[in-house]
């Protein structure tokens, strides 16, 4: 039984469509806060077990980790405690591989908050004494609209500096996650980055913006101070706001830059362009 943990989120939502191309659903569970969603019906319907399962309640996981021989861990919020239960869960639940979805920066000294917590994790899993994949995935090309953030509106993009960011679709995403749980011998340990073909930076995705929209997006540079505080007057809590610098302070010294071959190989066909990311998220609003 594969189980796919967050499976009515984005990614894991993605994996699990993926899937059902390709598996019997009698072959599929997914594990979900919420069996009773809309999305979580919507996987009943089409044949999924679909099972209570949240990693900051670890009594619901034996249930929703029963019979699992591959588990996909669709990592959330930064902290790794969560991540931690739900390795060790999939392990007493006699799963014999563990998926894992990490970041290209993963590093235990990444600017990047996330990437350090995902450095934890895959420790974690290197002492589990079974087989484990952390799929080390490029940056969300969907949260590159939350970064442009007011200046969608305003025309002006106010940014602290940054550098060439790997922005990647979770659409393909979610195919390297359907087949590190399929075709394991594929995708094992930890990967190489899975990215898109090209890495850009904020001046760039405000000039796709300026093409895309027919209005002009103006890049300016301020500091990080000045950004926190902007970010707090526009209704990010404060504790957020480190994440947030965090991604810029990276971005700078080149961790999301990495472009690497290996995604587009696993798709046969080149990934999904920021460009084509935009012009959706942009058309949606």
């Amino acid at each position: 039984m594969i189980i796919v943990t967050g499976a009515t989120g984005q990614l894991g939502g993605a994996v699990v469509a993926h899937l059902l191309e390709h598996v019997p659903a009698r072959e599929l569970a997914v594990s979900v806060r919420d069996p009773r969603s809309d999305a979580a019906r919507r996987l009943a319907d089409r044949g999924v077990q679909v099972r209570r399962g949240d990693f900051t309640e670890p009594a619901t996981l034996p249930t929703a980790f029963a019979d699992a021989s591959r588990v996909l861990i669709v990592s959330g919020p930064a902290d790794p405690e969560p991540h931690r239960v739900a390795v060790e869960a999939a392990v007493t639940a006699g799963a014999g591989h563990i998926v894992y979805t990490a970041h290209m920066a993963t590093s235990p000294d990444s600017h990047f908050g996330p990437a350090r917590q995902h450095a934890a994790t895959e420790q974690d899993l290197a002492t589990t004494g079974i087989a484990t994949t952390s799929l080390r995935n490029g940056f969300h090309a969907s949260s590159a609209p939350f970064m442009l953030g007011a200046g969608l509106r305003t025309g002006e993009l106010r940014l602290p500096a940054d550098g060439p960011v790997a922005w990647t679709a979770q659409a393909d995403l979610a195919v390297a996650a359907a087949i590190a749980l399929t075709d394991p011998d594929r995708l094992h340990g930890t990967t190489p980055p899975l990215t898109a073909s090209r890495a850009l930076d904020m001046d760039e995705l405000a000039e796709i913006v300026s093409r895309v929209t027919g209005r002009t997006l103006t890049r300016t540079v301020i500091d990080e101070d000045e950004y926190r505080a902007e970010l707090v007057a526009g209704g990010l809590p404060e504790a957020f706001t480190p994440m947030m610098t965090g991604f810029f302070a990276a971005a700078r010294d080149g961790e999301f830059a990495t472009v690497d071959p290996m995604l587009a190989d696993l798709l046969g066909r080149e990934p999904r362009s920021i460009e084509d990311v935009l012009a959706d998220a942009l058309r949606a609003h």
